[in-house]
């Protein structure tokens, strides 16, 4: 276990639907770790959630869009004293790899999953509550039961290569923003603390760090110019309270 717990608050859409992709591969990758019939349960679930959310928006246009834009930020950077310019013709040169990978693909994310059938059929089921029973999807029963769990462990996999280039993008995005600048102390005067942000820099993300030994919680939100963090004491059988004394943490600005 961790010494640390870092939470996180996305300042737009886009990173906020970055970070739920994030969730969902984990997901998927956890599931895989097994081969029982719950484990592709599991994994079959987050891919499907994964399709609902490439239809809410163009992702594969904002995705674009994101890497454009973090590449010219870093190009801007090639002329500046000290820079390691290996190290940033290296990321540079991934951006790019995304950015034609994306481009390559020609049809909508996850098309060859949506017009899969047997797929169909699941996700049809799957908003209702309790809805893939066997006597709802007898097809999918039967693919649990009869397919060998190595079968069904490389058929799943093959459905998650298909997102390939999309999480190869939200990947390296979400790791350049974490990595655009570290952590300074800081502290809530009575559990509370608020800062102003500078509009005309690209501020994305907020992180929180506190130590897992800690009682309390933050509660993070924010916009373009300003945002609060409040720190809650954990009680599982009540309503969280907002401490009383100052909280020290760490926190984290990520503009890209």
């Amino acid at each position: 276990m961790s010494d640390t717990i870092i939470f996180e608050q996305p300042l737009n859409e886009r990173i906020r639907t970055f970070l739920r992709l994030e969730f969902l591969f984990k997901r998927v990758d956890n599931a895989l770790t097994g081969q029982s019939e719950m484990h592709h349960r599991d994994a079959l679930d987050a891919m499907l959630n994964m399709l609902s959310v490439f239809e809410r928006s163009d992702l594969k246009q904002e995705l674009m869009k994101e890497i454009e834009r973090l590449t010219a930020n870093l190009s801007a950077l090639e002329n500046t004293p000290g820079v390691d310019r290996e190290a940033l013709d290296a990321l540079l040169a991934d951006l790019d790899q995304n950015l034609d990978a994306l481009h390559i693909q020609k049809s909508g994310i996850g098309q060859t999953l949506r017009e899969n059938e047997f797929l169909y059929g699941i996700r049809q089921r799957s908003s209702i509550p309790g809805g893939t029973c066997e006597f709802d999807l007898p097809a999918y029963h039967f693919w649990l039961q009869h397919t060998d769990p190595v079968e069904r462990s490389e058929q799943c996999q093959s459905w998650l290569n298909e997102f390939n280039s999309v999480r190869n993008a939200v990947n390296m995005s979400l790791r350049l923003i974490r990595g655009s600048v570290g952590f300074r102390d800081e502290t809530a005067e009575d559990g509370f603390f608020q800062r102003s942000l500078d509009s005309n820099q690209p501020f994305q993300l907020i992180r929180v760090q506190i130590p897992n030994s800690v009682s309390y919680f933050p509660e993070v939100s924010g916009g373009k110019h300003r945002f609060t963090v409040r720190f809650m004491e954990f009680d599982i059988n009540q309503r969280p309270q907002q401490a009383h004394e100052p909280v020290a943490f760490r926190l984290s600005c990520c503009a890209m």
